[in-house]
């Protein structure tokens, strides 16, 4: 962490092992807060523009969960601007125009901010769900609810998810909604079984060997979801996990990065993900 890591991982770190404070973590996204409320400059290590997007979204409530119990003023502002950006029919568009499209993945600059986006608006409200557990502020605000009731009707609609990543943010969704909402019982369990037994799915248009696993789709162990997912898949990406640890002690991702800088950001934010997930599964 302390050779690859930025910042904000750094305090992430030292926050979810017991080390580092909430305070320290929350300073550190704050340097990626715009005036909007929104988050952009490269919060998002493949979307390196400054404006605020919802990938960035995205990763603040990742840092607002984590703070858990300790509440942010970050959070209603950045509920505000993602309702200024929602479209008419509820949903959030995958990318807002990219000012500054060098160094960002393609994914990211050719988006249509037009069309509202299943995978980026299930995405966000999963994790705001998370946060709204520990944070009224969230829990009560009018985007979140729009947010909600859009997945619920887009994932209903859906005979079968269209893409791999698709598929995992939608099981995130309603396995963070699953206590408040009785209608997504049924859906978690209807999406869930398009998870093979073995629990991997690989990625279209991915690099080679590109998958998600089981504890890609299924991380929190005591959730509906995790009943959903064979204990013997557990098992087996738990050993996967431990098993890709690097010598230096981190961990990478298995996507293509776009950026010098993006791959180094990505391991400090990977190796975050790996040690939160391995504390959480401790006997």
């Amino acid at each position: 962490m302390t050779t690859h890591a930025r910042l904000l991982d750094r305090r992430r770190f030292d926050l979810v092992t017991g080390r580092g404070s909430a305070d320290g973590a929350l300073w550190a996204l704050a340097g990626y807060r715009n005036a909007d409320g929104g988050f952009g400059w490269a919060l998002e290590p493949d979307l390196r523009s400054p404006e605020s997007q919802p990938g960035g979204a995205l990763h603040a409530f990742e840092v607002l969960e984590e703070a858990g119990p300790r509440t942010s003023e970050l959070a209603g502002p950045l509920c505000d601007w993602l309702a200024s950006v929602t479209l008419p029919d509820g949903g959030l568009p995958f990318a807002l125009p990219v000012t500054e499209p060098a160094g960002s993945a393609p994914w990211w600059v050719g988006a249509d901010p037009g069309e509202s986006s299943l995978h980026i608006t299930a995405a966000v409200a999963a994790v705001a769900h998370q946060v709204a557990r520990h944070d009224p502020v969230v829990a009560g605000h009018p985007w979140l609810a729009t947010a909600t009731e859009f997945c619920l009707r887009r994932i209903g609609e859906r005979q079968r998810p269209e893409s791999t990543l698709e598929l995992r943010y939608a099981l995130s969704f309603l396995d963070a909604v699953h206590d408040t909402h009785p209608e997504a019982k049924a859906e978690l369990h209807r999406m869930a079984a398009f998870v093979p037994a073995d629990g991997t799915l690989a990625v279209e248009g991915g690099v080679e060997g590109e998958a998600l696993h089981a504890l890609d789709f299924s991380p929190l162990p005591d959730r509906p979801l995790r009943e959903l997912i064979t204990p013997e898949a557990v098992r087996a990406d738990l050993e996967r996990v431990l098993g890709q640890r690097r010598p230096d002690g981190g961990w990478v991702v298995d996507f293509a990065t776009q950026t010098d800088a993006g791959a180094l950001e990505w391991r400090g934010y990977a190796t975050v993900a790996a040690v939160k997930l391995l504390l959480d599964h401790e006997d």
